[in-house]
């Protein structure tokens, strides 16, 4: 399994243990098995007894579960297969209190869908040792705060991209692009995240993986850029100016070694 930073994430409905298994096959570098809003009330019972049947032996790629349940915690906490559970619609740190002793040792990643969990952000991600990272779930909380206009969600975006930075967790992931056909508006949505903060994001169809790596992985011309100033850094750890006369400090030097942790995808960034 891979250690670098992760930028696709693809889910695939737990109720489809066909598809799940395509998706494993994929180049995604996280699969999310979707217990919630992917699957019929129905059939999540079946849903559940085949994500367990899936975890109980490791795969190739890191597997998460978007969780409908405490029952889903209780069902699948301990099996050697699960990666992380995906906590939606999470509003308080009392929430996640309650999920991490449910299910010990296991990384949690809480879904920000409300007004009210942006609100709390910061107190989401510090909750508890367990919270690996946070994001936030797009369709609900426009549904809850009845817009329809996407740019109507971009303090709540810059809200939670703020949030995880301050309490030390990776940069989260941007919500899912529901048009899997338009690549191009996909493309153009990631570079507005990544300008913003974000890295990687989910996606509900494979297609959509090699474009959402492709926005997130830095250019030639910004790796080239990074390693001139590490270069330059590394001989003057104070500030300094470069040839073409850019003023370069500590915190320039900090995002162009970032830039070049993503760009190698050797570890997690600094």
């Amino acid at each position: 399994m891979t250690t670098a930073a992760p930028l696709t994430y693809l889910y695939a409905p737990g109720d489809r243990p066909e598809v799940v298994q395509k998706a494993l096959a994929t180049r995604a570098d996280v699969v999310i098995v979707d217990l919630e809003d992917a699957v019929s009330p129905a059939r999540r019972p079946y849903a559940l007894a085949a994500t367990a049947e899936l975890l109980a032996s490791r795969h190739r790629l890191p597997v998460h579960v978007r969780i409908n349940s405490p029952r889903d915690i209780e069902a699948l906490t301990g099996l050697p297969g699960l990666g992380a559970l995906r906590v939606p619609k999470v509003a308080h740190a009392t929430d996640i209190h309650r999920i991490a002793e449910l299910a010990p040792g296991v990384p949690l990643h809480p879904l920000l869908e409300s007004a009210l969990a942006i609100e709390h952000a910061y107190t989401i991600a510090t909750a508890h040792p367990a919270v690996h990272g946070i994001s936030i779930g797009e369709a609900d909380l426009r549904a809850d705060l009845g817009v329809r206009d996407g740019a109507a969600l971009d303090w709540p975006r810059s809200r939670i991209v703020i949030a995880a930075r301050a309490a030390g967790l990776p940069p989260p992931p941007q919500s899912v692009f529901p048009d899997i056909r338009n690549l191009d508006a996909l493309f153009a949505s990631c570079a507005r995240g990544r300008a913003r903060g974000f890295l990687g994001r989910a996606a509900i169809h494979p297609r959509q993986l090699p474009v959402i790596e492709r926005a997130f992985t830095p250019t030639s011309e910004e790796i080239g850029a990074a390693e001139e100033i590490v270069k330059a850094a590394t001989a003057d750890q104070g500030a300094l100016a470069l040839p073409d006369g850019r003023f370069v400090d500590a915190a320039i030097v900090a995002a162009a070694q970032r830039t070049l942790a993503l760009a190698r995808r050797e570890g997690p960034l600094p």
